[in-house]
């Protein structure tokens, strides 16, 4: 069994890192990051934080030097995901099943132009790159996967993969329906992410503080209006989550609040653009979710020195 995990920053290497260890099934790690490639090839790919390992595995910033593979894993920025999978389209076939752990949602749509079978997923485990090579495992968590409803993809598969996760120490529950934990995550990211990149507050900080603590609350409200007119019932509490994420050790920035920093374009699109798209397609107001997509993507449009 070969997997290919498309996009190994810090959430694919989490992946890529068990999944090797497990020495179950051979792991392909593919990244345009040519450093990090190059440093996983002579050295390993390391993880430390919630679990410290290095592990042995393939790894290439050439599409043309991947084997073919049975399953894939989409872990890019869902910025990334149109050109990621056209790059590496070439290495499935009419067998192969391809997951995306990415956020937001939309990505799966994007997949499913190039691959047969997809699998929608989401996952909590969360991390940063140290070095080249090196990731540090910040938050540790579980993942859901279930079929892509358009693609009709078989169970089995879905189970297949969940399985291979969940025995190399990535806990990872196979759903039929997997529609109500990735709209669980998107609204805590909907939440949690812009509030932390306007304000460049650590999840803790910004959960803490009265006025920010407060508008996690009203916009997740916004979300699960859109959610519950779509008929999607949630996998959980996104308060919960806001909770969790507040209580872990450390001061986790949240990945909007990375790219800002480093003047990158943000996963915005994906997360509350996409729930202001579904809410006005089913006639629910989304204001403060508006508000947040249109100050980041001024922000963005900031560094362009715009006259």
């Amino acid at each position: 069994m070969r997997i290919c995990v498309i996009g190994c920053g810090a959430v694919g290497s989490l992946f890529a890192a068990h999944l090797a260890k497990s020495d179950e099934c051979e792991v392909w790690a593919y990244d345009v990051w040519k450093e990090h490639t190059d440093a996983i090839r002579s050295r390993g790919l390391r993880l430390s934080g919630a679990a410290d390992f290095t592990s042995q595995l393939k790894a290439t910033s050439d599409a043309k030097e991947l084997p073919h593979c049975d399953y894939g894993i989409v872990a890019t920025k869902a910025i990334h995901t149109r050109n990621a999978i056209a790059q590496v389209a070439h290495v499935f076939d009419d067998k192969s099943a391809v997951c995306s752990v990415q956020n937001g949602v939309g990505n799966e749509e994007i997949i499913a132009e190039h691959v047969k079978f997809v699998i929608r997923g989401t996952t909590f485990p969360a991390g940063h790159p140290v070095t080249p090579g090196h990731v540090a495992y910040d938050i540790a968590g579980d993942t859901w996967i279930g079929p892509f409803e358009p693609t009709h993809t078989p169970m089995e598969k879905v189970e297949e993969l969940a399985g291979y996760l969940s025995r190399s120490g990535m806990n990872t529950i196979a759903l039929q329906d997997a529609r109500g934990a990735q709209w669980t995550k998107l609204i805590f990211n909907a939440s949690t992410n812009p509030v932390g990149a306007l304000t460049l507050l650590h999840h803790g900080a910004a959960t803490r503080f009265a006025p920010t603590g407060q508008l996690f609350q009203d916009v997740i409200a916004e979300g699960e209006a859109v959610a519950k007119k779509l008929g999607i019932e949630l996998h959980g509490d996104p308060r919960q989550l806001v909770q969790k994420g507040a209580n872990a050790p450390g001061k986790h920035r949240a990945s909007m609040l990375q790219d800002i920093l480093a003047k990158r374009q943000t996963e915005v699109d994906f997360m509350n653009g996409a729930i202001v798209k579904w809410g006005e397609s089913v006639g629910v107001p989304t204001p403060l979710n508006k508000a947040l997509y249109q100050l980041i993507k001024g922000l963005e449009h900031s560094w362009k020195d715009p006259d």
